[in-house]
């Protein structure tokens, strides 16, 4: 019985994963960091935003991640989202619902600025 042990795992465990990934919506042949049609990802790195403007389409929601070793925010000028202060690998995200221009900053250091825009044809 030992035998067909190791076989089951062979076969068991790469099943699991690939259950898993079409449970949570993922194509298992693009899954991984790069973003998707339904998420973008803005870095922050070295006091910028990156990219400093992201096109989207609306439902889109947009991830940041702080990979600085000082604390950043994200900020609406309109109030419209604001997060907590992001340590380093720290994430924040926001769904776009509605076109528009949406800019935004880092309240500790104003000087870092970026937009959101949402259109239904993203670029």
């Amino acid at each position: 019985m030992t035998a067909t042990i190791p076989s089951l795992r062979r076969w068991f465990y790469p099943a699991a994963v690939l259950t898993a990934a079409l449970a949570l919506g993922l194509n298992p042949a693009t899954a991984g960091p790069a973003d998707t049609a339904q998420e973008r990802i803005v870095r922050i790195d070295n006091f910028t935003f990156s990219p400093e403007v992201v096109t989207v389409a609306p439902g889109t929601t947009v991830t940041w991640i702080n990979g600085d070793d000082i604390p950043h925010t994200v900020v609406s000028p309109s109030g419209r989202f604001r997060s907590k202060t992001l340590d380093t690998d720290d994430r924040f995200t926001f769904t776009f619902p509605a076109k528009g221009e949406y800019p935004y900053f880092c309240s500790l250091h104003p000087h870092m600025t970026g937009k959101v825009v949402v259109r239904d044809a993203p670029e």
